[in-house]
């Protein structure tokens, strides 16, 4: 085991890192955190898109509520400086192991490690309709948790792409009276008879129809415009995007995967040990509804693991000696 004692970011690859986590967000951040902390030599890979990128603030987070995602990484990297970690800007795009894993990067370095820590997350694929991109994370939302607060009492549209938007619906419906289930492309048949039901307990008006676009004006969401032409005055509209696991690095070590009506995940044990020996996992790479508390505890626990597994296996291997 590699003891660091060196505070500053080294810029040599060289050489078998204790461990390499593939990931800078907050759970590959805290991971790193963790084991700078227990003297092992690590790298972050930092290939700089973080899920909550669009979000100009970051909620639920005790003493960081409001901060924006920007400033809480960018505390996090210093953080992880003090501690000898070493952080490169690059993606990494294959992996393969022998005696240890050696990760490629894109920019054409191979780095090796004792234990991997994948934390690298989801990207969310928005519905195709104009208007919703350009205003996610500001007015067109998905998580009333991270953002329900803020726009609290507005009019409230919801898009419908499963009927699984039915229990959004509901959910958002505890953060405003007025709120609007747009079916889009749910077909109203779809919506069982408990779903209906709640729904109008909750107070739901249900629209059918396509939605064609989302009507903007001076900067602000003001409504949704169907395609038959009709108009509905909205000031929020909440989506559901698509998960889409970032599960290739799992996949090319063999990693046993679960579906999910989300996407596809890794296996793991509470710690995030996937089925591959050596590989832990943590945040939005273990499962869909990480938020950024979650992650960062899910990247603490896998790296006391990782610690406990390097000190152990290091043990063993003297007294096989």
């Amino acid at each position: 085991m590699t003891r660091n004692k060196d505070v500053t970011q080294s810029k040599d690859l060289t050489g078998t890192y204790d461990v390499v986590v593939v990931g800078g967000g907050a759970a590959g951040l805290s991971a790193a955190l963790v084991l700078g902390r227990s003297r092992l030599r690590t790298l972050v890979v930092d290939a700089g898109e973080p899920r909550n990128a669009p979000s100009a603030h970051m909620q639920g987070y005790l003493t960081r509520d409001g901060m924006s995602p920007a400033e809480f990484l960018e505390l996090g990297r210093q953080e992880i400086a003090r501690y000898g970690v070493e952080l490169v800007r690059d993606r990494a795009v294959d992996v393969s192991r022998d005696e240890d894993f050696a990760v490629r990067l894109a920019g054409g370095e191979a780095v090796r490690a004792r234990r991997l820590i994948v934390t690298t997350g989801l990207r969310d694929e928005l519905p195709t309709v104009p208007g919703v991109a350009e205003r996610y994370g500001r007015d067109v939302l998905h998580c009333p948790f991270c953002h329900g607060w803020e726009v609290r009492d507005e009019r409230f549209g919801v898009l419908a792409t499963s009927p699984l938007s039915v229990h959004q619906a509901l959910m958002v419906s505890g953060w405003s009276d007025d709120v609007t289930l747009f079916l889009h492309t749910v077909a109203e048949r779809e919506l069982s008879d408990d779903d209906l039901r709640r729904l109008a307990a909750a107070g739901v008006k249900v629209v059918p129809g396509e939605v064609a676009a989302l009507r903007v004006e001076d900067d602000r969401l003001t409504g949704v415009r169907l395609a038959d032409g009709t108009a509905h005055d909205r000031t929020v509209v909440f989506v559901a995007p698509k998960a889409v696991p970032q599960t290739g690095l799992m996949e090319r070590l063999g990693a046993q995967l679960q579906e999910t009506p989300f996407g596809a995940y890794p296996v793991v044990d509470p710690t995030g040990r996937t089925s591959v020996p050596g590989v832990w996992t943590a945040g939005n790479a273990m499962g869909f509804a990480e938020q950024v508390v979650h992650a960062a505890s899910g990247g603490y626990r896998a790296a006391s693991a990782v610690v406990g597994d390097l000190i152990m296996s290091d043990l063993d291997a003297a007294i096989a000696e």
